[in-house]
């Protein structure tokens, strides 16, 4: 097997234009990531706070500013609203989503030692949770399967796939279980996350007869950008970067500090991978 290459990302959610915390908290955010030598950016959803158009215009320029390539999916407040546009909502719910960001709603990437799939599960039927669909769950594993297997593989979606004690009451997504099992027998390292608006990082174990890693890192990120921080998190902007190096990866939780007006560290947590 191949000496994994050595790879940095960095991990953004819920933006929520509309909502935004600190007029300077975006471009210290862009300045930080495009001075850091990242690899990839990845935005797990909710960039917008009520998909209008003039939020999704202020997030397309922001990640036009990005100088990686950026890979995102849609969160629950990118789709239009009940009582804004109730036909949109139930058969063209990521229409602004696709006319301002993105028009592939799962998004892939790959470059040596890193490939990234994105899974949509914020979809006009559901208000709380999300839903994955299956067939995007099978062209997740077809993906992962076409890379080499020391490349590092990044899950990403916008909703959570398993409930974690540490965050509290939440929302779980529609078939998160099939997309958990489907994510341990393609070898997922990490699983990056948001909606809950609060910075946490976790191992989780998995059961060994699912086949696959029996360990996988989940990342929840925090706001990026706006004044929706919860909890403990609540008048704070995080946002995650990964630093993969070898047989070992790290997430550092970067958190906005208004005194400078730029980002500093949180926390750190290191962990290994199974390469076997």
């Amino acid at each position: 097997m191949m000496e994994p290459a050595s790879r940095t990302l960095a991990h953004l959610s819920d933006i929520h234009f509309g909502k935004i915390a600190d007029e300077r908290v975006v471009g210290a955010l862009v300045e930080e990531v495009n001075a850091a030598a990242v690899d990839l950016v990845v935005v797990s959803g909710d960039l917008t706070q009520r998909a209008r158009r003039h939020e999704f215009r202020a997030a397309r320029a922001m990640l036009d500013a990005f100088e990686p390539p950026v890979v995102v999916v849609p969160g629950n407040h990118d789709v239009r609203a009940w009582w804004h546009h109730p036909v949109d909502r139930l058969w063209r719910p990521s229409k602004r989503f696709r006319k301002y960001i993105a028009d592939d709603t799962t998004p892939a990437f790959a470059i040596d030692g890193l490939a990234a799939f994105g899974l949509n599960s914020a979809h006009g039927w559901t208000i709380k949770g999300g839903r994955i669909r299956s067939r995007h769950v099978a062209e997740m594993e077809a993906f992962f399967a076409e890379q080499p297997p020391e490349t590092f593989r990044v899950l990403t979606l916008h909703h959570h796939l398993l409930h974690l004690d540490a965050l509290g009451d939440h929302d779980v997504s529609r078939n998160a279980r099939a997309a958990l099992d489907a994510a341990q027998r393609a070898n997922v390292d990490l699983v990056l996350c948001g909606h809950l608006h609060r910075s946490h990082v976790q191992l989780v174990e998995l059961p060994v007869e699912a086949g696959g890693r029996t360990g996988l890192v989940i990342a929840s990120a925090g706001t990026a950008t706006s004044s929706r921080g919860r909890g403990s998190n609540k008048g704070i902007n995080f946002y995650n970067r990964v630093e993969i190096e070898g047989a070992a990866f790290t997430v550092a939780e970067r958190q906005f500090d208004p005194a400078s007006g730029g980002f500093e560290e949180a926390r750190r947590t290191t962990f290994e991978r199974s390469l076997s």
